[in-house]
């Protein structure tokens, strides 16, 4: 098996979802010479574009996405002791949380997911989260990107609260802000200052590497 068949064969065991054989074809990949770097991009990251692409369309379902990131998982087994560290930081770092008041998780885990497997290193800070923890993350981690989860509408208040802490801590001009959860819509997003609205995990990845794109070229 050549280099480039290599990847093809990873991408695809990604996107049709097979956990049982992706880390055998990425051992294979790494023993026929294959880059790491290209393993995870080309390969590991590119299937699971796919799979996002397949959710959107509405061939793949939420226990596809969640079965998606076990095969990314599975995946990494073999890659990371082999990776380094600059190709496991790959596009940069965003700060996700739930807003104070709210312990709702399963969406904002999805999106921790994605942007793992499109590249980003994420710190997720958990839920029910305060204004000024998240602050206190923005600065530590030197992040250009946040990512707001809110399911609650009485907890709408804190998506304000947490962006009024940015803005009075002086961060606010410096990172984008992205908001999503049931309860949230664009208009809200507009309304409150924010960046972009994500309606889902898969559009989370898009906006991301959206809004990366314009903070390099800035």
């Amino acid at each position: 098996m050549d280099q480039d068949q290599a990847i093809k064969t990873i991408l695809e065991a990604v996107a049709n979802l097979d956990i049982d054989e992706v880390a055998g074809y990425v051992r294979a990949a790494l023993m026929a010479g294959v880059d790491p770097g290209k393993v995870l991009n080309d390969g590991l990251s590119a299937g699971m574009q796919v799979v996002g692409e397949r959710f959107q369309s509405g061939e793949y379902y939420l226990t596809d996405l969640i079965l998606a990131g076990e095969v990314m998982k599975a995946g990494l087994v073999p890659l990371r002791p082999v990776l380094t560290k600059t190709d496991l930081q790959g596009k940069g770092k965003v700060v996700l949380a739930t807003v104070k008041g709210d312990v709702h998780d399963i969406g904002k885990n999805l999106v921790f997911m994605m942007l793992n497997a499109a590249g980003y290193e994420v710190i997720d800070l958990g839920v029910d989260v305060a204004p000024q923890k998240i602050v206190e993350a923005v600065r530590l981690h030197n992040v250009r990107i946040v990512g707001l989860s809110v399911l609650l509408t009485p907890m709408v208040n804190q998506l304000h609260a947490t962006i009024n802490a940015l803005v009075e801590a002086g961060l606010r001009e410096h990172i984008k802000i992205i908001i999503g959860g049931a309860c949230t819509t664009p208009q809200l997003a507009e309304a409150l200052g924010c960046d972009a609205h994500g309606a889902d995990a898969v559009a989370a990845v898009q906006i991301c590497n959206r809004l990366t794109s314009s903070i390099l070229v800035a």
